[in-house]
């Protein structure tokens, strides 16, 4: 969501979010697969009387059931002793606030392919829920090149596989929104690099627990998971 507020206005309160307009006046919001579907917008030390309320369409998610346990994906010492480091550097990555105006942008596509996987999709596992699939999958060669959806700046950039994610590329595009590239076969920037839209940013692969070659891309606003699909034109 895309919104304007006069220029001097205070921060924009939404939901729990407190967003802080650009110069201009715009900003930026998403919303989680779960958000409540209805949330208040107000303006920071405005009357009550100007606040409003957002209400969001109700959508459908693919959702499979299966007969048999939910399997965690690592629980051992060593893998949850791998696993912390590098949950504290997608976090530290992803709370940088780089300036960057992408986000104003109509998102392009990162890649060519077949989309594999769909975001929201979950398991449920003898009644009990596993994750749900928090990106867009695009199935394409080990090779093929990825590109950016919008201008930004590289925040992390991570040749060195992570344990679930592999190489890993985050990139910001201001006001909160960011993207993130997992399973890469290579990176061709590093961090602190500015990107534009379309720029190569590296090739396809299936680092780190992927069942073949395709690119997972995500993207999140202040830790709102958000469908990629709604960002980019039809094809």
């Amino acid at each position: 969501m895309r919104g304007r507020v006069p220029r001097g206005t205070g921060a924009v309160l939404l939901g729990r979010h407190r967003i802080e307009p650009e110069a201009d006046g715009q900003f930026f919001a998403g919303f989680d697969r779960d958000a409540p579907l209805r949330l208040a917008i107000g303006v920071d030390g405005e009357d009550d009387a100007l606040r409003r309320e957002v209400v969001l369409q109700r959508r459908e998610w693919r959702i499979e059931h299966v007969n048999a346990a939910i399997r965690p994906p690592g629980s051992s010492e060593t893998f949850l002793a791998r696993r912390r480091p590098e949950l504290e550097r997608i976090a530290a990555a992803r709370a940088r606030r780089t300036g960057a105006q992408g986000w104003r942008q109509v998102f392009a596509w990162p890649a060519e392919g077949r989309i594999s996987g769909l975001f929201g999709a979950q398991r449920i596992y003898r009644g009990e829920p596993g994750s749900y699939h928090t990106g867009l999958d695009i199935a394409t060669p080990r090779g093929t090149p990825f590109t950016a959806p919008a201008d930004g700046v590289v925040v992390l950039a991570a040749r060195e596989d992570f344990t679930l994610e592999g190489k890993l590329l985050l990139i910001d595009h201001g006001q909160g929104l960011g993207s993130a590239f997992l399973h890469a076969d290579s990176l061709a920037v590093s961090e602190g690099q500015t990107v534009r839209q379309g720029q190569v940013l590296g090739t396809v692969g299936a680092s780190g627990r992927a069942s073949g070659p395709h690119l997972h891309w995500g993207l999140t606003w202040n830790g709102e998971r958000l469908d990629p699909l709604l960002f980019v034109p039809p094809r």
